[in-house]
């Protein structure tokens, strides 16, 4: 991983060290983060600007490494995941996306208060 990358990931731990989400801060020692603008151009992926999957934070351009909003969201993914390792994951296949209560604790830890696209409903409760 690049320096632009390690800073960008040190940025949004920084940012939610400060929050009690969890009873162990976010780990990212393993956590790597991919450019993967192909990756969104795919029709299930067309909609997000970053995605992440247990470990991995993935990113449509190199240009949003500068987007402390997106990779604190993407970031705190990783962290539900690493406290909820089934859970977390299969709870998008049983709510909607916007109604579901880690995006929503997703949104509020990274301060962004829609899913960063316009026109996305505010959420403002967090699931612990």
């Amino acid at each position: 991983m690049d320096d632009a990358k390690r800073a960008a990931l040190a940025r949004a731990k920084e940012r939610l060290d400060r929050l009690e989400l969890y009873p162990r801060p976010v780990s990212t020692r393993a956590v790597r983060i991919w450019v993967v603008p192909w990756l969104f151009r795919l029709p299930w992926f067309r909609r997000f600007d970053g995605y992440s999957a247990h470990l991995t934070i993935l990113l449509r351009s190199r240009a949003l490494l500068d987007d402390g909003d997106l990779v604190a969201h993407e970031l705190c993914h990783v962290w539900q995941m690493q406290h909820h390792p089934v859970r977390m994951p299969l709870s998008y296949i049983v709510r909607r996306y916007d109604g579901n209560p880690y995006e929503r604790e997703a949104r509020r830890a990274s301060g962004r208060p829609d899913s960063g696209r316009p026109g996305s409903p505010l959420n403002s409760d967090c699931h612990r």
